[in-house]
Parts: structure tokens; C-alpha cells; sequence
């Protein structure tokens, strides 16, 4: 069993009683035994079947992970399981594109003996077109539950490695006994970043390996062509790596390449008109300089689900002098433009798709509704995250819309879903429906404390859950003028006692209280973010560990244990 040094590291955490690898899982049927149905029928719901679709009341039928119909006077089938949809929405299931939700971290293969720096073994420089997403693919991760939370119900898996990392997989986000593979071998998941200590180390030595990489394995598959009709040849070299390479020189599967500027962009294309290979683009944040090119270029693009934090410009001050008030009003341009970019994609005709690898999974709808508000349509938004990657990843036959015929998978919410007030209550994946807390959603200035307003400032008990059991700690927060600060103490990884750190970002908007706080285990810093809904003296929510997804936590306030000072 493989093991890397970042999951020893989040276990030893665990040991500590503080954060953990928790498996969740929401599905209608907790005890993993098989539903008594498998047949559903969901009524009088209002369904939106496409993004260009305005919604209508309508019976979705599904049975066997399948959708049998869709409209009003349907034969619905005695073993059908009724849902009453009459106050419900239902989309299709959301499509997520190149992500590492479920995806194990790798540990880098050990160096040999007479390791050669300027010409090192493929694996070691991370050149490896051979592995599959699939092998490092696990869906008890809590990452994976908290995807589907958030109505994702299939995603493109990239696996974690190097230049050539190797071919992604399209899974189900569905239950834990099932194998959930769709299709392997969906396309190569390459980057521009080098190999660390060795060749290719900088950019222009990865495109000058992938160039290599790519031609040898053309020359490799005419000598295949030539051994194969005639004697006396000498056989061709038949290396992982050029086998791993075949289905993209063939053209049969394209590259995903990760991109994080647009000279990076600029750089991919380069290659692509060069080779001739296939081409989506992915992770790239600002998009003004090269929407032209990838418009012409025909080139398909997956754009990071995440905007930037606007807590900076929250917290900015009206009294601020005048070089404070020119830096605010930077920082404030950057946010406006960097939160425009889905929709300048959208105007130039650009069919974009979303990716949520690198964004925070609880601020994917908050990412959508600031995108939204930034210009894009709710149309586009909707397509961007079920047609259109559908189409990117070729699987528009069985997913994308709600049609007859299709996989059962959707998004069913209590109102409409870009509406801050609704939330998801059941997302069907493959058929199986899971089934999520609906929370009420309290008032701006109401938290039943009697005085109108919601307070944080004082000593909270917290309490979180882990697979090692219940544990908790404290978290201070005072404020001083209209910012503030605090901090938390926890169990130290280590086993030596209790640790404290700062809170950053501390923010109460509404209800809801969000602050986040860095942990050192084993040498490696983990950011921990935390948001909860306010009520009264309590709060409920998550903590949120990037990469590792979250973990339930609830908190008690003592308002009389306050800090006067900064901690």
C-alpha cells in the first residue's frame, strides 16, 4: 500500500485528535447495504434539462442509474420510490474537468545510485505517460463528498506527478462499493513546471523534452509499421514512455495542459501548432491578452472555479491617508478584473468549462454567484459547468442535460441555484440519490441574541470530528476598531501538548464567521480555513484543509471571556 509523506503527515494530525482523513458519506443508504429501489420518481419539480432550458414543472423518472422520462404524464412503475418535487429545482449534474478530488498524493520515486542530474530516468524527472488517475483514485476521500455537496457528479481525475504526470480518468462521484470508473485514458495531463535539481528544470527545457518525447514516439510507431511488414529489421525500442505517448501522437486522446499565465498559454500553443496534437488549456486566472488567440486557435479551455479573496478590500478603511487609499484602489482594480473573466470569456464566444482543481471547495457557489455578478449569465454559468465539459470531454452522449436515455445525474435544490438563499437537498449520481442537511438560513442582523446583531468577539469552545474520534480546544477573538484578531489552540501534531496560531482573515458576514490558521506537521504547513453559521452563543460549520477536504466542527461562545487586547 502506497504511502506519501503529505498523507503520513495529516495522519499524524490525526493522531493528534485535531484534523483527519474522515470518510463521509451522505448517500440515502449510510449503512452501504444495496436500496431496496433502484427505481425513483421525482414529481412536479421544477426542471431545467439544458441551460438554455427556463424551467418547467415536470416528473423526472430514473431507474437503474438511468433517466426513462421527463415530463407530466408519465407511467410511473409500482417499485418507484416517490420524491415530492413540488417546492424543488432539479439540474443536471454538475461536470467537473481536470481535478484532483480523490486523488492520492504521490510520494517521488527515490533517486538511483548513479543518478545523472543532466539526464535522469523519466520517473525521476516526472515523465510518466504510462500511469493512470485511476490507480491513485480513492472515493472515501472526504474531498470527493465534499465535491458532490456541491452537485458535482462526474469529474475528469488528473493524477498527481510531474511534466507528464500521465492519463486522466472519468469516475462518478458516487458510492464507496461501486468501481465508479466511467472511461479510462480520457487525456494526457501534462505541465510546463520542470523537474526540481534536474533536467528539464525550467520551462523551455520541458517544452524541449515534450518536443522530444513526442517525436521520438512518431518515429517509434514507423519503426513499429516497418518491423511489423518486413525481416531483417532491427526491433524498434518499445519504452512505457513512448507506448504512454501512442494514443496522443495517434490523435485518439488530446493533452491537458496546465497553464498559469498567458505566456504559458502562448507557449502551449506553440506546441500544439507545432505537433499537432489535441489541446485543452487549464488553470489559467487572466485570460485578456490571449482570448483572440485561443478564440482563433479553436482551443478548448477549463477556467479555475475560484475568484480571489475580497477580504482585503472589505476591510479597507475610509480614513485611510492617500498612499493607503492609491494601494486600495489597486488591489480593487485587480479583484474587478480578475472576477470579469468568466464573463469577457463568455462575450468573446469562448465555450468555457470549469475546474475546481486549486479552489476552495465551500466558496464554489460563492466563486459562481461573484462571477455572475461580474457580468456572466446565469446561462453561461449553468453551461459551463454541465454542456459545455460535457462537450470538452467528449461524453455529451450520456451526460450534460436531463434527456431520456442519459446517466441519473442531478442536482436537486430548494430554490433556484444561483440564488444565495438556496441550497442543494439531494444530488443523484448514477442513479443513487444522496441526501444532505437543509439548514435554515438566518436573517442579516439576527441571531436570537436579542440585540439584532450577530457577536463573535469573546472565548469559543470548539469541538470538532474526526476518525479518530471527537476532540477539541479554543479559539479567541476580540476586536479592536472595526478589525479582527485572535487565536486558536489545538493538539500540536508532534504529541507535545497544546499548540496555538494566530486566525487570520477573521470576517463576519451575515451569519456566517470564516477565519482561517496555519498548522505545522512534520515539517509541512497546512492552511486551515473554518466557516460556520452563527446562532445565538453557537456556531456550526466546517474546516476546510486544502486538498484534504473538511471536517464537521461546532463552537460554543463564552462572551464574557473576552480579550480586551490584541492576542
Amino acid at each position: 500500500m502506497r504511502k506519501t509523506l503529505l498523507k503520513a503527515s495529516v495522519m499524524s494530525i490525526m493522531m493528534g485528535g485535531l484534523f483527519g482523513l474522515q470518510t463521509v458519506f451522505g448517500q440515502s443508504d449510510p449503512t452501504g447495504k444495496k436500496p431496496i429501489t433502484s427505481t425513483y420518481a421525482i414529481t412536479n419539480a421544477t426542471v431545467f434539462a439544458n441551460p438554455s432550458s427556463e424551467g418547467s414543472k415536470a416528473t423526472v423518472l430514473i431507474k437503474d442509474g438511468v433517466i426513462k422520462g421527463v415530463g407530466n404524464n408519465l407511467t410511473l412503475p409500482a417499485e418507484a420510490k416517490i420524491i415530492a418535487g413540488d417546492s424543488l429545482f432539479i439540474y443536471p449534474g454538475f461536470i467537473d474537468g481536470a481535478s484532483n478530488a480523490g486523488i492520492n498524493k504521490q510520494e517521488p520515486p527515490k533517486r538511483p545510485d548513479n543518478f545523472v542530474s543532466s539526464n535522469p530516468p523519466d520517473e525521476i524527472a516526472g515523465i510518466t505517460p504510462w500511469k493512470s488517475a485511476i490507480d491513485q483514485f480513492d472515493v472515501s476521500l472526504s474531498q470527493v463528498d465534499d465535491l458532490r455537496k456541491m452537485g458535482f457528479t462526474l469529474t475528469q481525475i488528473i493524477p498527481d506527478g510531474g511534466m507528464l504526470s500521465g492519463k486522466t480518468a472519468l469516475v462518478v462521484l458516487g458510492e464507496k462499493n461501486s468501481t465508479n470508473l466511467v472511461k479510462e485514458n480520457v487525456a494526457l495531463n501534462a505541465s510546463l513546471n520542470g523537474a526540481r535539481g534536474m533536467y528539464p528544470g525550467t520551462t523551455l527545457g520541458v517544452m524541449a523534452k515534450f518536443r522530444d518525447v513526442y517525436k521520438n514516439t512518431q518515429l517509434t510507431k514507423e519503426r513499429q509499421a516497418t518491423f511489423a511488414s518486413n525481416t531483417g529489421i532491427s526491433r524498434p525500442e518499445l519504452t512505457p514512455t513512448y507506448m504512454g505517448m501512442m494514443d496522443v501522437v495517434d490523435g485518439k486522446i488530446p493533452v491537458i495542459f496546465n497553464v498559469e499565465n498567458d505566456l504559458e498559454v502562448r507557449r502551449a500553443l506553440s506546441l500544439q501548432k507545432e505537433l499537432g496534437f489535441q489541446l485543452i488549456l487549464s488553470g489559467l486566472k487572466e485570460y485578456d491578452n490571449v482570448i483572440d488567440l485561443i478564440k482563433s486557435s479553436g482551443t478548448r479551455v477549463l477556467i479555475q472555479l475560484s475568484v480571489p479573496d475580497d477580504k482585503a478590500i472589505k476591510a479597507q478603511k475610509d480614513d485611510a491617508n492617500e498612499s493607503v487609499k492609491a494601494q486600495y484602489a489597486r488591489v480593487k482594480e485587480a479583484y474587478d478584473k480578475a472576477i470579469a473573466q468568466a464573463a469577457k470569456l463568455e462575450k468573446a464566444g469562448v465555450a468555457f468549462a470549469f475546474t475546481t482543481s486549486g479552489a476552495k471547495t465551500n466558496d464554489l457557489m460563492k466563486s459562481l454567484r461573484t462571477m455572475i455578478e461580474a457580468g456572466l449569465s446565469e446561462k453561461a454559468a449553468l453551461a459551463a459547468l454541465t454542456t459545455n465539459p460535457a462537450s470538452i470531454l467528449g461524453v455529451s452522449r450520456f451526460a450534460g442535460s436531463i434527456e431520456t436515455g442519459k446517466m441519473a445525474n442531478l442536482v436537486i435544490s430548494t430554490g433556484p441555484i444561483f440564488q444565495e438563499e438556496s441550497q442543494i437537498k439531494h444530488v443523484v449520481v448514477d442513479g443513487n440519490i444522496f441526501d444532505y442537511e437543509i439548514k435554515e438560513k438566518k436573517k442579516n442582523g439576527a441571531n436570537g441574541n436579542g440585540n439584532g446583531s450577530v457577536s463573535i468577539v469573546g472565548t469559543w469552545d470548539y469541538n470538532s470530528q474526526t476518525p479518530a474520534g471527537s476532540s477539541g480546544g479554543k479559539f479567541v477573538i476580540s476586536k479592536e476598531g472595526s478589525s479582527y484578531s485572535g487565536t486558536i489552540t489545538y493538539q500540536d501534531p508532534s504529541g507535545s501538548g497544546q499548540a496555538t496560531s494566530p486566525l487570520k482573515d477573521i470576517s463576519l458576514s451575515g451569519s456566517t464567521l470564516s477565519f482561517s490558521f496555519d498548522v505545522n506537521a512534520g515539517g509541512m504547513n497546512l492552511t486551515v480555513s473554518v466557516s460556520g453559521d452563527v446562532s445565538g452563543n453557537s456556531m456550526d460549520g466546517s474546516m476546510n484543509i486544502t486538498d484534504f477536504g473538511s471536517f464537521p466542527i461546532s463552537a460554543t461562545l463564552n462572551p464574557t471571556l473576552i480579550a480586551n487586547k490584541k492576542p
